[in-house]
């Protein structure tokens, strides 16, 4: 099935519109209090919440393209204060209690997002609503099962959780075979474009100057070199996830995994009462290789998961390009779990890239020696987490003794990704040994085929 792969950079932008108009670039030379490498959601909060703590800093933010332009532009719009990262690994360095207080501040952020959206006037389509998890065969159900109790051992809420059995599950959403679902309330739904932006306009409003179009060539210790000018500043923040690995001495920080999504066609009225989905849920599956979706504003279905999981040598995609055989792949997902959309046209398809530590858990810090700060490797969850990291940041520059400074997740040191060929060959071979996880499941292994499991131990998944 065709879809348009460019132009846009993501249906996001095509739904606003189209591409914003540039900013200037850094026209030279300046000093500032701050300078914020990346202008996407990690770089604004930060920015945001440092302005509002002392509105006489003068923040710079450098962006190689424009305020957005990578995956808080392109993401599927989870607001999901989710904690996917591995809690064991955190306890190594910290506590338990630690790590439900970092559960519980990331959780956090969905109320937090909205509360800033409603005071700074910031329209993003959001919505609060469940995530539902849907299990298709016998093994994804064992793992939903799993993950639920796994969550109420860690202490989450129980009002907040909810194991549904296949009738309850398809009355919220008629997913063809459907065994049962896993579900965490308190989420929401949002339009990343018109959150990213919104928030670059409010960062503006306070005093933030955004310089767009200006490339990063160099940073160090009170000092960011671009290719028009350089910034000098006693605080410098990297703020560029997913396209950390462009920096230079920064190519095995944070691994660059793809992901891509497609979006339909206005789906009919008529159509929306034999698929449900009344309570606009952001929609995952318990299979290896996932997916997620949600249902939009104006009544279309995006569905996310991996295309080409990893580019050699850390490469990213041109413009949020994708092929036609992710493209492909995504539809045979959406239709094989709502087999009802069969007939639905693809309109609009993209992929972005996130970051991945080699631990694949995030992390936020400072350096108050160097002044130099960073966040990111959120592994797919940035649009709640970036929330919580500008909270941190803002705290850690500002030497604030909050509770937020003390979280696991502050300050911790991850190694560094393998060099070539064994990233690519690493992350490639992870997601080979999924899909032939999924498939025998898929054709009745009725647990966890041990090809997953072999997957993480290649990568420290």
């Amino acid at each position: 099935m065709q879809a348009k792969t460019n132009g846009n950079i993501s249906f996001w932008y095509a739904d606003i519109g189209g591409l914003p108009a540039r900013r200037p670039s850094l026209p030279g030379d300046r000093e500032a209090d701050v300078c914020i490498i990346g202008a996407g959601y990690t770089g604004l909060w930060t920015a945001y919440y440092m302005k509002k703590a002392d509105p006489r800093l003068n923040i710079v933010v450098v962006e190689r393209e424009f305020a957005g332009f990578g995956g808080s532009g392109r993401n599927g719009g989870w607001l999901s204060g989710g904690f996917s990262w591995s809690r064991e690994k955190y306890l190594k360095t910290s506590s338990r209690g630690a790590v439900v207080d970092m559960q519980s501040a990331m959780a956090g952020t969905v109320d937090e997002v909205i509360r800033v959206a409603a005071a700074e006037g910031i329209d993003a389509d959001i919505l609060r609503t469940d995530n539902i998890t849907v299990a298709t065969n016998a093994a994804q159900l064992e793992r939903a099962r799993e993950e639920y109790q796994f969550y109420l051992d860690w202490q989450m809420p129980r009002e907040r959780i909810d194991m549904l059995s296949a009738e309850e599950a398809s009355q919220r959403i008629r997913i063809a075979d459907i065994k049962g679902a896993f579900v965490i309330r308190d989420m929401a739904r949002v339009q990343p474009a018109k959150l990213v932006r919104g928030l670059a306009d409010v960062v503006e409003r306070l005093g933030v100057t955004i310089y767009e179009g200006t490339e990063v060539t160099a940073f160090e210790k009170g000092r960011v070199t671009t290719a028009s000018g350089t910034v000098r500043a006693p605080v410098v923040i990297r703020a560029t996830e997913g396209f950390t690995a462009g920096l230079p001495g920064h190519e095995r920080t944070w691994l660059p995994l793809n992901s891509a999504q497609i979006v339909t066609e206005p789906v009919p009225d008529d159509l929306w009462k034999d698929i449900g989905w009344e309570g606009h849920e952001l929609l995952g599956n318990a299979a290896h290789a996932y997916c997620y979706a949600q249902r939009t504003r104006e009544g279309r279905i995006t569905m996310g998961g991996r295309g080409v999981p990893y580019r050699y040598g850390s490469a990213t995609d041109v413009n949020g390009q994708t092929q036609q055989a992710t493209i492909d792949q995504l539809h045979r997902i959406l239709t094989r779990l709502l087999p009802q959309t069969k007939k639905l046209r693809i309109e609009h398809a993209w992929c972005g890239v996130l970051g991945v530590p080699r631990d694949w858990c995030t992390t936020a810090g400072f350096d108050p020696a160097t002044g130099i700060g960073w966040a990111g490797g959120y592994v797919g969850l940035g649009v709640s987490s970036s929330n919580l990291a500008g909270r941190t940041l803002a705290d850690l520059v500002l030497k604030r003794d909050t509770e937020l400074v003390s979280l696991p997740w502050v300050n911790r040191t991850v190694r560094k990704w393998e060099p070539e060929p064994l990233r690519w060959l690493g992350v490639h071979s992870m997601y080979q040994l999924y899909r032939i996880a999924d498939e025998r499941e898929e054709a009745g292994l009725p647990t966890t085929s041990k090809l997953a499991v072999l997957a993480d131990r290649i990568t420290g998944h």
